[in-house]
């Protein structure tokens, strides 16, 4: 589980220099941005917040994500 205070520091790398990038913590395994949809996984409580990483999972809809994410 992350820590609220890292919640509310994090931002989507891809978005937080045009939009605010605020992510939505998902089911405890992802973080979902609110402006572009990327997805990113958060692995033994460490998110991989590479922009690369959150492609992977920007169609994916949430309901359809693995839990817990499996990094390929």
């Amino acid at each position: 589980m992350l820590h609220p205070d890292l919640l509310e520091i994090l931002r989507c790398p891809a978005c937080a220099k045009e939009n605010k990038g605020n992510l939505n913590y998902f089911k405890e395994s992802w973080l979902i941005c609110e402006d572009c949809g990327r997805k990113y996984p958060i692995v033994d409580d460490i998110p991989v917040m590479l922009i690369d990483e959150g492609n992977k999972w920007i169609k994916t809809a949430p309901d359809a994500l693995q839990i817990p994410p499996v990094l390929e």
